[in-house]
């Protein structure tokens, strides 16, 4: 069995008191503005063909003022904590998510944003990037969560190819349990910066029941071991089955 202790951080060197704090109280807004759905007997697919028993709206962020203000600011404040004040150019977010989040980011640490297309819009100047082309800038790559780290890849090639610099990606919410997502970004030499993660919403809502405990203990048998749990409910279980899922998904029609 997988401790808890080993998901939450995205990965080592952000597990101080202040991480634990930040992602608790991230936690609890989603939770309060119902951007956390656990259902169980119905489950979600997820983009890159996962089976899950919980999902995370992100989008329903932008409609709550106070609660995206707080999330924005433990953002921000998490960057400066772990990357650094003056180490970062220039914010880019991932299309379509990532953007509002990656703007309101840059307006908080003053610096320039940029958004990243799936691919280019072919037509026009063709462009992949949108806003100007952070080349040769320290460009911090957001996005509103990640599940295997795929878009993560995809986005930074894109940057790197256009000539920016890349080392360090955001996002508010990680599942941080699907196999393989943490090391395709390392072997890119990428550190996640995340401020919670499903355990962070399992302990929130040990102190108030927001999902019955049925629903909480079955999310837990999810998260102790995913690729199982989705392989039994019918979706890809391995990193090999995601990649083709996506690849076929992908496929124009």
């Amino acid at each position: 069995m997988t401790s808890p202790a080993n998901l939450v951080a995205p990965h080592s060197g952000e597990t101080s008191d202040w991480d634990r704090d930040a992602a608790l109280c991230t936690a609890r807004l989603l939770l309060e503005i119902k951007a956390i759905n656990f259902r169980p007997e119905e489950p979600y697919t997820l983009t890159s063909g996962w089976k899950s028993p919980v999902y995370i709206d992100c989008r329903r962020i932008i409609f709550f003022p106070r609660a995206r203000a707080k999330i924005m600011e433990l953002g921000v404040e998490k960057i400066g904590r772990h990357v650094g004040y003056e180490s970062i150019d220039a914010v880019v977010g991932g299309e379509t998510a990532g953007i509002p989040f990656a703007a309101w980011m840059a307006d908080r640490m003053m610096l320039p944003m940029a958004y990243v297309r799936k691919k280019p819009k072919g037509f026009g100047r063709n462009a992949q990037i949108e806003g100007d082309v952070p080349e040769n800038m320290r460009t911090l790559l957001v996005e509103d969560l990640t599940t295997d780290g795929a878009s993560k890849v995809a986005f930074a090639n894109a940057l790197r190819n256009a000539g920016a610099l890349i080392n360090h990606a955001f996002v508010i919410f990680y599942y941080g349990v699907f196999p393989g997502a943490h090391q395709s970004l390392t072997n890119m030499n990428i550190s996640l910066h995340a401020l919670c993660t499903w355990w962070d919403v399992l302990e929130a809502c040990s102190t108030r029941p927001y999902f019955s405990e049925e629903a909480a203990a079955e999310v837990r048998r999810f998260l102790e071991n995913p690729a199982a749990w989705s392989a039994r409910h019918g979706g890809v279980g391995s990193l090999e089955e995601a990649a083709a899922f996506k690849a076929n998904k992908d496929k124009p029609v």
